[in-house]
């Protein structure tokens, strides 16, 4: 039993951000449900165990409700106080909602059992969580209000005083450090909880990571300045983009004044749990396991830096990941300084992975980076590079109001769409969140759903960032009768596939594709464009997100065409050709490469 009258409080994050920072945020209820007791018996300040990419991941990967995670985990859990991250306006997913939609997530995460709400803006823009904080409260949620912490010329110690006394006057009840690439070093962070401590009377919450190697030393400075709660990963899923291990914060505080009075032992049994847990989740393991410090100068948080090593993978082009990382800072600064966080970290990392692609400088432009210049996302906190607005903006206004203001409510609409393929307003939201993944959720929801393909080996032999984007979905077999001959994309290589009457060895021929065949999710792969078509080609690897023309469609030089979706950013693809539109190759869902033909227009 702690009685001290100050002990340091801790968050134990791996039902969240440990498994979202090392293992691509696969991690299944299942494999959280045996050790949910023990893990409510140690008497944290609170479980992280939602929010972030989970809800993304679980219905996008996983074929598991979102909402019914939290459930079950609370039936085994009564006694901790439940976490999520909030990103604000966007919720959980990655653009602006209607105030309307907002209100009722963050009513329904309260009533599915989310006690407490921390709730933070990508770009430090305060009237984009308004909303939230209110109905978080409304609901009886505890409200932490984050400060997203980032180093450019436009951040400083004054700003952040600023900020946390508006989060006071909000109505927050824990202020949030959100140190979310690991940047904080102790000489900047003694100052800082100093100065905040000075500046409010909210209790102040530090959210670090390892990745630069400087989480031990970041958290006695922390603890020496009066932080009053840290967020720690137990030791088997700590550390590389993790979090510091909590059983070493427990250890180094027993008998001193700020004695946590967690169960070392009883850590260690959840620890040696969780060891196993990771096994299974190896193919989802970065290869980052150690330390960087010139996170200290790029900022990029671990999980982009996997992303873009995925990203540069299926390009076939990992040997620019050096440059994409130098290219990051520099739209960093284009875009006037955006804390990397979800989105803007999505947003920047995706817009200087296709600048290095293209080999030019916003030689393709995601919608959402256009959306970020256009004001979209909220005020960026400082100047933006004038050619890089004019390029953008041409005949639109940047906007000056919280964006959300711009929005008509959504939720009559959204119910509408989805009819009866939800069976609750839960499923609504969900599909609010993610139209086409929630659809493609609702019906495969309980149904069981085969294991993903082992990782296979990069260019230097060890294990990938993250896993290979699944097989294409096989064409129609070339005939009803003999062998089905079947086209099949993976890792970004086509194969062509004969399955018939068991061989000798019982096993299927496969042998790879001709080069030149580019393949599609029709039953061939097409033909050559007729005399007087032109085909549209793929400026990236993704997925079609969205047709935007239809067969006998005019279309003129520059008119949008297809949306595409590449790192959780859309990219319109423009047509460089006017003319009328014959025949279209790919259809929504459809894995494609750059240079894949698209459409064909004559």
């Amino acid at each position: 039993m702690n009685t001290n009258t100050n002990p340091l409080k801790v968050t134990e994050v791996v039902l969240r951000d440990a498994h979202q920072s090392l293992l691509a945020t696969r991690m299944k209820t299942v494999d959280m449900l045996p050790i949910a007791e023990k893990l409510d018996s140690v008497g944290f300040f609170s479980l992280e165990m939602w929010g972030g990419a989970t809800f993304d991941s679980c219905i996008r990967f996983l074929n598991e409700d979102p909402w019914e995670r939290v459930r079950v985990l609370k039936k085994k859990m009564p006694k901790t106080p439940f976490q999520m991250l909030l990103r604000g306006q966007n919720c959980v997913g990655y653009r602006h909602y209607a105030d309307d939609i907002v209100e009722r997530f963050v009513k329904a995460s309260a009533d599915v059992g989310i006690d407490i709400f921390r709730i933070f803006d990508a770009l430090n823009d305060l009237r984009n969580i308004e909303v939230a904080v209110k109905t978080a409260k409304k609901a009886g949620g505890t409200v932490e209000g984050c400060i997203s912490y980032t180093v450019s010329p436009v951040h400083n110690l004054d700003l952040y005083r600023k900020m946390a006394r508006r989060l006071e006057d909000m109505g927050s009840d824990v202020l949030c450090i959100k140190d979310m690439a690991g940047l904080l070093t102790p000489q900047a962070l003694t100052p800082l909880i100093s100065e905040l401590k000075k500046e409010t009377k909210l209790p102040i919450h530090l959210h670090t990571h390892a990745t630069t190697g400087l989480a031990g030393m970041n958290m006695q400075a922390a603890i020496h300045a009066g932080v009053d709660m840290v967020d720690t990963a137990i030791s088997s899923l700590s550390m590389g983009t993790s979090h510091y291990a909590t059983e070493c914060i427990v250890a180094a505080l027993q008998g001193t004044p700020r004695d946590t009075g967690l169960d070392l032992p009883l850590l260690e049994e959840i620890s040696d749990y969780f060891k196993e847990v990771r096994k299974h989740y190896a193919q989802f393991e970065s290869n980052f396991h150690g330390v960087d410090i010139k996170i200290l100068q790029s900022q990029i948080p671990g999980g982009m830096i996997s992303n873009m090593e995925n990203q540069l993978r299926e390009q076939n082009a990992l040997d620019k990941l050096d440059e994409v990382l130098k290219e990051v800072p520099r739209v960093r600064k284009d875009l006037g300084y955006p804390p990397l966080v979800t989105p803007t970290s999505q947003i920047v990392g995706s817009q200087a992975t296709l600048n290095v692609l293209t080999g030019e400088r916003y030689k393709i432009i995601t919608k959402e980076t256009r959306e970020c210049v256009l004001g979209k996302y909220g005020q960026l906190p400082g100047p933006l590079d004038p050619e890089l607005v004019e390029k953008v903006a041409k005949d639109e206004k940047l906007i000056d109001c919280r964006p959300a203001d711009l929005l008509d409510p959504e939720w009559e609409k959204i119910s509408a769409e989805v009819g009866d393929k939800a069976k609750s307003d839960e499923d609504r939201l969900t599909y609010a969140m993610f139209p086409k993944v929630a659809l493609k959720f609702f019906e495969t929801r309980g149904k069981p759903q085969p294991e993903p393909a082992p990782q296979p080996a990069s260019d230097n032999g060890k294990k990938g960032a993250a896993p290979a984007p699944a097989a294409s979905a096989p064409a129609a077999p070339a005939a009803v009768s003999g062998p089905a001959v079947y086209e099949v994309r993976v890792n970004g290589k086509p194969y062509t596939v004969e399955i018939g009457p068991a061989q000798a060895g019982g096993q299927a021929s496969a042998a790879p594709a001709p080069a030149a065949a580019a393949p599609a999710p029709a039953a061939s792969a097409p033909a050559a464009p007729a005399n007087g078509s032109q085909a549209i080609t793929s400026p990236l690897p993704g997925s079609v997100f969205a047709m935007k023309c239809k067969v006998g469609d005019a279309v003129s030089e520059g008119d949008t065409v297809m949306v595409l979706e590449s790192m959780k950013m859309e990219t319109e693809v423009h047509s460089p050709f006017t003319g009328t539109v014959n025949s279209i190759l790919v259809q929504e869902g459809s894995n494609v490469q750059t240079g894949d033909e698209l459409i064909l227009i004559s």
